[in-house]
């Protein structure tokens, strides 16, 4: 059964029922001493994010309120972070319900011949690195024709300024520590919707199949009969070097390119497992959210024997307003 039907109810067998969800009703005082103006992308508890997805809560929420009460700094956030995301999800419930049901008595009433139609589709799209100019012209035409589009936290707000009017947006990104929908729950999302017929466009972040889980997702779909397409985007490597200028590969320089991720599976510290075999002077290195893993990394490719004269650049928002920069040599890395 999909998702919809699985997620908590409202009643008063709920565990969020009673105290308990009283206790987190209030989004606004869960969130307004946060301000996230500065960033180019959907933070978790933003104001902007509330407002964008504001049909979703529009029984519970007042979005004028909301948005005054936001400047104040005295409420901070509850500390049960699973709390959160459960009353978050409860919320949503209703009018995903609905939304559902109003998808399904379409899809019977534009049958033929009396036969209703099949499923919708699902298409996995890639937004690039955050600048919408960079987006390709077949994204953009199924981003302004969908019915629903689930987006990440990396779909920058320019890119979904471009979304239909009539489209209904639902966010489910992940930061870490915090997901607001687990990778099963985003899996059942987007079966319930196409098997209501709709057109669902599942936005990512750079491309969906380069450490983008579009793989699982499409994998998931496809073994319950879901037509899914993929849409390519500029994947960070790309988009990124190319704004500053950096060749991923270059004749006499670097034949090749590796990409890595800074995050393990399980969320560990150190997952940079490979990093004997990544410490090739002749190969181009890209490390995707990095961060918090870069000292360690830094120490590791030059203990397997990088130069610790390697030329490197640390990038943040890349291609966007607020793109950050600083070009370290690697030994370097590890004095901050």
């Amino acid at each position: 059964m999909a998702l919809v039907y699985k997620l908590p109810s409202l009643s008063s067998s709920s565990s969020l029922s009673g105290q308990n969800f009283k206790h987190f009703f209030l989004i606004p005082k869960t969130i307004c001493s946060l301000h996230f103006k500065s960033s180019p992308f959907t933070e978790k508890h933003s104001i902007e994010r509330y407002q964008r997805d504001h049909w979703l809560y529009k029984d519970q929420l007042d979005l004028y309120h909301y948005q005054s009460s936001s400047s104040s700094s005295s409420c901070p956030l509850p500390s049960d972070k699973e709390s959160i995301r459960q009353n978050d999800i409860a919320l949503q419930l209703p009018e995903l319900r609905k939304l559902l049901q109003v998808l399904k008595e379409k899809r019977e009433t534009f049958g033929k011949d009396g036969e209703k139609c099949g499923p919708g589709h699902v298409y996995l799209v890639g937004t690039g690195p955050g600048d919408p100019e960079l987006l390709t012209l077949k994204a953009v035409r199924v981003i302004q024709k969908a019915d629903l589009l689930l987006y990440d936290r990396l779909v920058s707000n320019d890119v979904l300024d471009l979304v239909g009017p009539d489209a209904r947006l639902l966010y489910v990104g992940k930061t870490a520590g915090y997901h607001s929908r687990t990778q099963e729950e985003i899996h059942e999302l987007l079966l319930s919707f196409a098997e209501a017929g709709a057109t669902v466009v599942r936005l990512k972040g750079g491309d969906p199949l380069v450490f983008g889980r579009g793989g699982e997702e499409m994998d998931f779909l496809q073994q319950q009969g879901i037509q899914v397409k993929v849409i390519p985007g500029i994947t960070a490597a790309s988009g990124i070097a190319a704004e500053l200028g950096i060749p991923l590969t270059h004749r006499g320089v670097a034949n090749s390119v590796r990409f890595l991720t800074g995050h393990s599976r399980k969320g560990g510290t150190d997952p940079l497992f490979v990093a004997e075999n990544a410490a090739d002077p002749d190969s181009t290195l890209v490390v995707y959210m990095g961060l918090a893993t870069l000292p360690s990394l830094a120490s590791k490719l030059m203990h397997h024997g990088l130069p610790l004269n390697t030329p490197a650049a640390a990038v943040e928002r890349g291609t966007t307003p607020k793109q950050r920069v600083l070009h370290l040599q690697s030994s370097r890395f590890l004095q901050n």
